[in-house]
Formats: C-alpha cells, sequence, structure tokens
C-alpha cells in the first residue's frame, strides 16, 4: 500500500488515545475563528464503491483553496496544494484515505475548493478494457467544491474529498464514451463511524453496504475479503443496509453513532447473512430537454417500521437515458440495533414489503414524484420518466 494512504481506522486509534486530539478539534469546527496567525489544512481523498467498475483513475494535479464562495478560477486568494498523483478510487474503500497534502494558511474560514484534473483519466468495466474517462471542457479550471472549512491558529483541519464514483461516472451508450460528472462531498475526517462483518457468500462485487437517513445515503462501501466492512460518519443514527446480487436486503435499523466511537454491529463469529432471493428487473428511461442527459434514478423500499431506505440508484445512460436494476423479490431481513448485545443481531422478514419499490427520477434539480412498483422473479416491470 502507498505511503500516501492512511486508514482511518488505525487513525482514529491513535486519535481516541490522545495522539489526534488537536486535528479532531479543528476538523470538527473546534476553536472557531482566531485572530490571528496560522493553522495547517490536511487534505484526503476516499472513494464510495464504483458500480460495474473493476478501476476508476483520476489524474489529481492540484487541489486549490479559498476563502471565497464565489471566487473565479483567475482571482486572487487561492492556495493550492500541488499533487500530481493518479489515483485509482477503487482502492480507497472501507476507511482508506489517499493522502492529497498539507498546507499553511492564515486562520479563518474556507469556503471554496478546485479539484483541477490531468488528461490522464480512465475507467475499467468489470471485466472489460482500460477506457478513456472523459472530463468535460468547463472543469478545465478545476472542479468547483463547495466547503465549510475553518482554520485555527497552530491548530489541524483534517477534511476528506469523498467521491462517489459511482455516481460520478456516465456511460454514453451510444458512443461507447464514459463521462465524469463528480459527486464529491467535502467533510471532516471523522474519527467516529460503523464497522462489522458480512458473511464470506457476500465477499462479492454486487455486495454494497452502506449507512442511510430516511432513505439518502450518507456512505457506502463494498466489503473486504474478510467480510469486514468500515464506514467513518459523523455522530447520529442510522440505518444499516446491505444489498447484494441473489440475496433480500438486509437491514439493521437505528445504529447509534457517538462521537470518537466506532459502532459495531456484527461479529465475524456472527456475520450477516441474508436469504437467498429471486431477483425482479426495474428498468427504462428518462427523456430531458437537454444534451447528454443528466438524471438518476433510485430504487427505495419502506419498511413496515417507517424506515425508507435506498437500495439501488445512480446516472442514468447520457445517450439514451436508459437504466436497469436488478431487485430482489424477497421480503427484506430487518433487525433493530441493540447496543449491549451487537453480535446477536434478531432479523426479522418484513413480508409486506417483498418486491415493493419506488422509483424516484431526478434532473436538473427537480425530482419527478415516487412511481411505486412491483417486481416479479424473472421479469421486467419498465418505467419511464420525462423531464419537465
Amino acid at each position: 500500500m502507498s505511503s500516501r494512504t492512511r486508514s482511518w481506522l488505525n487513525r482514529g486509534i491513535l486519535a481516541l488515545a490522545g495522539l489526534g486530539l488537536t486535528a479532531l478539534l479543528a476538523a470538527c469546527g473546534g476553536g472557531g475563528d482566531s485572530a490571528g496567525g496560522t493553522g495547517t489544512l490536511r487534505m484526503s481523498m476516499t472513494d464510495a464503491p464504483a458500480c460495474g467498475y473493476d478501476h476508476v483513475w483520476i489524474d489529481v494535479q492540484t487541489l486549490r483553496i479559498n476563502q471565497s464562495a464565489t471566487a473565479g478560477a483567475a482571482d486572487a486568494g487561492w492556495a493550492s496544494i500541488p499533487v500530481n498523483t493518479r489515483i485509482d478510487l477503487l482502492t480507497l474503500n472501507n476507511g482508506i484515505l489517499q493522502t492529497l497534502g498539507e498546507i499553511p494558511l492564515q486562520t479563518g474560514k474556507y469556503q471554496q475548493l478546485r479539484l483541477v484534473l490531468g488528461n490522464n483519466n480512465s475507467i475499467v468495466p468489470s471485466g472489460g478494457t482500460e477506457t478513456p474517462l472523459t472530463v468535460p471542457s468547463g472543469m478545465q479550471s478545476g472542479i468547483k467544491l463547495n466547503a465549510d472549512i475553518t482554520i485555527a491558529a497552530n491548530q489541524m483541519a483534517d477534511f476528506v474529498l469523498d467521491f462517489n464514483a459511482c455516481k460520478s461516472i456516465v456511460k454514453a451508450g451510444a458512443s461507447g464514451k464514459y463521462l465524469l460528472k463528480p459527486v464529491i462531498a467535502v467533510t471532516p475526517n471523522y474519527l467516529s463511524g460503523v464497522r462489522g462483518y458480512v458473511d464470506a457468500s457476500l465477499v462479492q462485487p454486487t455486495t454494497t453496504v452502506s449507512v442511510e437517513q430516511a432513505g439518502v445515503v450518507v456512505r457506502s462501501t463494498v466489503p473486504l475479503n474478510t467480510g469486514e466492512f468500515v464506514l467513518p460518519v459523523a455522530p447520529g443514527t442510522y440505518d444499516l443496509v446491505i444489498t447484494s446480487a441473489g440475496h433480500v436486503t438486509a437491514v439493521v435499523t437505528g445504529v447509534v453513532v457517538s462521537t470518537a466511537t466506532v459502532t459495531t454491529v456484527s461479529s465475524a463469529g456472527a456475520a450477516i447473512n441474508p436469504p437467498t432471493s429471486a431477483m425482479g428487473t426495474a428498468a427504462g428511461t428518462v427523456s430531458t430537454p437537454t444534451s447528454p442527459i443528466d438524471a438518476t434514478v433510485d430504487a427505495t423500499q419502506a419498511l413496515s417500521s417507517g424506515d425508507t431506505i435506498d437500495v439501488a440508484g445512480g446516472p442514468v445512460d447520457a445517450d439514451t437515458g436508459a437504466y436497469t436494476y436488478a431487485l430482489p423479490t424477497g421480503a427484506p431481513v430487518v433487525a433493530p440495533y441493540v447496543a449491549a448485545t451487537p453480535t446477536t443481531l434478531n432479523f426479522i422478514a418484513d413480508g409486506a414489503a417483498a418486491g415493493q419499490y419506488a422509483l424516484v427520477a431526478a434532473s436538473g434539480g427537480t425530482v419527478k414524484p415516487a412511481v411505486p412498483i412491483t417486481v416479479a422473479a424473472g421479469a421486467t416491470t419498465t418505467t419511464n420518466f420525462t423531464f419537465p
């Protein structure tokens, strides 16, 4: 593993031992604005799983930082971290961080980042060959990212670019091209999170483990070869959602994450292993008045407990607007998280939710009302959307 790559879990253990307290306070905004002086910004990169790809290479040249949220690329006030590194995003799951660099900065609030990429970007579709990844010409001055970073005197602000490759890569089927539509969040390097294990049978590329709130995916990953998964997130309450081809969806509700604490939901000896299931298909097209087509479709599921979970989703084909998702027809299994006994989850099948989904399409800031569908084994349910 590269010396520029850090393990979030190992670093979190050190911080909890007292070695990273200053960085933690700064990353979470502790200390506020200072009257003067300098502090340090450390930046890293991580990734969510990329659906259907073996490698996603991005050519990171420079990371630029500015206090102004509206500063143009040629305006004053920019500070730069030279990176000059080609990164495979798919090596950055389960809390692995790629260090981008550090820079001393004047104290104050910084509201804009620009990620400048070079020309050597490419992807490898699962089982395919390396193909160029096209970066739109409008991003030559850098991918603009909103930020909320406070630099305090003599402190380290530790932040992460969370690059969601799954939602950032858009296939243009008719042309054979792959386009980059960056979905990147700027977050503190949290020392809290969720960890656990899935059964060895679920260690495969089609398995995704995510933590969600109100049906919105906050962080996601794929399990390691051991079945272990690690998801760094802010303190809060989450639903843990596990999806895998040929299995029903498993959900652990009400997982509580406390400050500077890693919540364990399952152990290697009691790994999560949802039952097998037949699969059905949700498919269709999205039409928009603009080209290329810039839209997403997500398949959500309402549980009897009142929780909503996101089971599948991503961008549609940029040329045709097509999307297709394989969804389990069997009932999801649901267990409430119990802090005192995290390795004895009591999963119960939610029969009322079996095969029942809702499709949500979004484009240009507009979200269509959810369309309920029922999927059946071996069958395709077609749902088309038109914007505006």
